[in-house]
């Protein structure tokens, strides 16, 4: 099982003849995900990597009962290209597409918050794979090449392949990983992914990478507290990984959302946060491995009593 995408998905690329989109298109196709086609205003009839390119995502839906949307569209018409899919009836949109306006972003969270059906991830994210299913984004393949029972959510994109590494090496496998965006402004957050991954019965245990600003991290981790103690008996480990430890406040590190404003927006203050929670913590990468060794050989909370 996965959560999101699966070997059924039909996936449809806005923006699909663009060069980035034309590039990671033909991975996710290397990869056996289903793309049926792609939207690129003015290009009906057309045909891109051997796929029906439409005017529009309604089109493509009624000839190809598309039901997922990777939107490669540049910036200042992103926003309109996610509003297209929601309002075509696509119930998954992956908005891969960096640098949208928060005013933009602002209002299609007014409009997408009152259909829960719909789900957004992004924008500015790496995409979505359940490895040996589908990939939806820019994830590499020839990291998430292994299937288990771990899975991942993370507001980097570079350091959800660090971790998906760390996972293989240890001997264990992926069930799904999702960048969830580094922008200020996302779709989905973390807590919406811990439900859904506690709900997988393929999911074993989760991996939280986070980084600093914003609070996102310390929300899911408190939900989850919550959640443990209303369900006795009923637990999946969760690791937790912080990146940004050097980063001085007020320098931006990477994303838009990745920048210390207050002290509650540091490293040390969301690990001590998160572990109060009863989650694990990896203060490097590579401890990851280690901490899933010994979750595996079931040694850690002997180990640490």
């Amino acid at each position: 099982m996965s959560i999101l995408i699966n070997k059924k998905s039909r996936v449809i690329i806005q923006g699909f003849t663009g060069k980035e989109a034309t590039f990671h298109s033909k991975e996710m196709i290397k990869y056996g995900t289903n793309i049926v086609g792609g939207v690129t205003p003015g290009k009906l009839g057309q045909y891109h990597l051997n796929k029906p390119v439409f005017n529009t995502v309604e089109h493509a839906i009624q000839e190809t009962c598309a039901n997922v949307s990777v939107i490669f569209v540049p910036s200042m018409y992103a926003a309109d290209a996610i509003l297209e899919s929601f309002y075509a009836g696509i119930k998954l949109v992956i908005c891969i597409t960096e640098g949208i306006p928060i005013i933009d972003m602002i209002k299609v969270k007014s409009i997408i918050k009152f259909d829960k059906s719909f789900t957004l991830i992004g924008p500015n994210c790496p995409g979505i794979v359940s490895p040996q299913e589908c990939k939806t984004g820019i994830l590499p393949n020839f990291v998430f090449n292994k299937k288990g029972n771990v899975g991942i959510i993370s507001r980097s994109g570079t350091l959800t392949y660090e971790v998906a590494d760390q996972v293989i090496k240890s001997g264990e496998g992926i069930s799904t990983a999702v960048g969830i965006g580094g922008d200020s402004i996302i779709g989905t957050n973390m807590v919406d992914l811990l439900k859904l991954f506690l709900k997988d019965i393929s999911t074993k245990l989760i991996i939280i990478v986070g980084e600093i600003g914003g609070n996102t991290e310390i929300k899911a981790s408190k939900w989850f507290n919550e959640y443990i103690k209303l369900h006795p008996g009923y637990f999946k480990p969760v690791i937790s990984f912080i990146a940004g430890k050097t980063a001085p406040k007020g320098k931006k590190m990477g994303h838009a959302g990745a920048i210390i404003n207050h002290s509650s927006e540091t490293v040390s203050f969301k690990i001590k946060a998160i572990k109060s929670c009863g989650i694990l913590i990896s203060k490097r990468i590579v401890d990851i491995n280690f901490i899933l060794k010994n979750i595996i050989n079931k040694n850690y909370y002997k180990n640490t009593k």
